[in-house]
C-alpha cells in the first residue's frame, strides 16, 4: 500500500499558503451537499468536506467521500448555521448540536476557522443548546481561548483517542490526541472534555498496556466513554484492500464491542467517571438529565455515577401516547403502530432522523420494531455477546 504524505503533515510555510478551503466539487455526493442531518448525538452540521487522515474505519467510506484529502467547503458558516437553526428539526435550547463530525476533523488547518466562527455565530444568538465537538488531531491553547469566550452554548470537546499503532487501521498518532486533552485540561474552565476512546477492538487496543495508557488518559478529562467498531461491508473491504486480515468474522450494522472487552475496560477504569453511551458523559458534565433519554435502558446506567442517576431519574417521564402522535406528524413519520412502555418508544417504519427528533425532544428512547434494542446489549451488535 502507498502512503502520501497528508496535508496536514506540509510543513506550516506550505500551509500558510492555502488559509482559505476549496469550494467542493459539484460532482459531490448528494448526501454530502445536505450540510444538515440528524444522527443519534444531535443535529449534524457538516458544512466542510474532506480530510487527510486516512483513518482506515471512518465513516466517511460509507459516503463515497474517502479519496477527498484536502477539506473542501460546501457552504458558508453564515448559510450553514441558517440551515441549522432553520432545520424542521431544531428547538432552541434543546436539540443538541454537532458540528464536522461525518466528513472532516474539526481542528485540522483551515477547517477550525470555520469551526470556530460557527460557534461563534450560533452563541451570538443566545442559543444554549448541547454542542459536540470530537477531533483526533491538535488542539493549540490558543483555540482554547476561543473556545473559552463562548457565552451559552454548553460545549463538549470529545478527544478521540484508540492507542491503535498500526499505519493501516490508523496513520494518526495518539500522542496528538494525547497532548490535546492536556491542553483542554489546563486551559479549560467552561469547556467540557471527555476522553473518547474509540474504536475499541477486540485484540487490537485493549491490552493490558492499552487500559493502563487509558486509566491515566482519563485523569485529564471530565469522563471517558468507551465504544466499539463499525465494522461495515466498505470499511472491511477497505482494510482487507490494505492488507488487514479480517478484525471481526462479521459485519454488522451496530458497532461491535464484544463482553470481554467491556469487561475488561469496566474493571480498568471502575474508579473513573466512565459511561457507555456519549450523551449520558455530556450529560453529566454539564450536570443535567440525558437527552437520549437512557435511564429507560435501566442496565446502561449501572456504571454512572450516583448522582447522574438521580437525576436522570427525575427528568423520566412515559409521555403521553397524544404527545408522540404529534412529534411523529412533525417527522412525518407513519404513526400507525406506537407502543409506549417504561423503557421506549417502540415505532415502526422510521428512519433514524425520525426517531432522534422525537427521542431529544422527549429525553425518551425510541426504537424501531425492526430493529430491536436486546437485553443487556445497549444497543450494540450481537458479535461477541452470548
Amino acid at each position: 500500500m502507498i502512503f502520501y504524505l497528508s496535508w496536514v503533515e506540509y510543513p506550516t510555510h506550505f500551509r500558510q499558503a492555502m488559509p482559505r478551503l476549496r469550494t467542493a466539487p459539484a460532482d459531490l455526493p448528494e448526501s454530502l451537499r445536505n450540510v444538515v442531518e440528524y444522527r443519534k448525538s444531535g443535529l449534524s452540521l457538516n458544512h466542510v468536506v474532506g480530510c487527510p487522515l486516512d483513518c482506515g474505519y471512518c465513516v466517511r467510506h460509507l459516503f463515497q467521500n474517502f479519496e477527498m484529502k484536502q477539506p473542501h467547503l460546501v457552504l458558508s458558516d453564515s448559510e450553514a448555521v441558517d440551515l441549522l437553526v432553520g432545520h424542521w428539526a431544531f428547538r432552541p435550547h434543546t436539540t443538541p448540536i454537532q458540528i464536522f463530525n461525518r466528513a472532516t476533523d474539526p481542528f485540522l488547518p483551515g477547517v477550525k476557522d470555520h469551526l470556530l466562527e460557527t460557534l461563534d455565530r450560533l452563541d451570538s444568538r443566545g442559543l444554549t443548546n448541547p454542542v459536540l465537538v470530537i477531533t483526533r488531531w491538535k488542539i493549540e491553547p490558543t483555540d482554547v481561548a476561543r473556545l473559552e469566550r463562548l457565552k451559552n452554548l454548553r460545549l463538549t470537546v470529545l478527544i478521540t483517542w484508540s492507542g491503535i499503532n498500526d499505519d493501516r487501521i490508523e496513520p494518526v498518532d495518539s500522542l496528538h490526541a494525547e497532548n490535546s486533552l492536556r491542553v483542554l485540561n489546563e486551559n479549560t474552565a467552561r469547556t467540557k472534555s471527555i476522553l473518547y476512546w474509540r474504536p475499541l477492538i477486540a485484540g487490537l487496543n485493549d491490552s493490558d498496556e492499552h487500559l493502563n495508557r487509558a486509566l491515566a488518559l482519563s485523569s485529564l478529562a471530565g469522563a471517558t466513554v468507551f465504544t466499539g467498531l463499525f465494522h461495515r461491508a466498505e470499511i472491511r473491504e477497505y482494510l482487507r484492500l490494505a492488507g488487514v486480515p479480517d478484525i471481526y468474522p462479521q459485519i454488522a450494522r451496530r458497532k461491535i464491542l464484544p463482553a470481554e472487552t467491556e469487561m475488561r475496560v469496566l474493571s480498568a477504569l471502575k474508579d473513573r467517571p466512565i459511561f457507555r453511551k456519549t450523551s449520558c458523559a455530556v450529560a453529566y458534565l454539564h450536570r443535567t438529565a440525558d437527552y437520549n433519554g437512557h435511564y429507560g435502558i435501566r442496565e446502561i446506567c449501572d456504571i454512572c455515577p450516583p448522582e447522574q442517576v438521580a437525576r436522570c431519574a427525575l427528568a423520566h417521564r412515559r409521555p403521553e401516547l397524544s404527545r408522540v402522535r404529534e412529534l411523529a406528524e412533525i417527522a412525518k413519520l407513519d404513526a400507525d403502530h406506537i407502543d409506549i412502555d417504561e423503557r421506549r418508544i417502540e415505532v415502526s417504519n422510521s428512519s433514524e432522523q425520525q426517531r432522534y427528533f422525537i427521542q431529544h425532544t422527549l429525553n425518551y428512547q425510541v426504537h424501531d420494531q425492526a430493529h430491536p434494542h436486546l437485553y443487556g446489549r445497549h444497543g450494540r451488535a450481537e458479535v461477541g455477546w452470548k
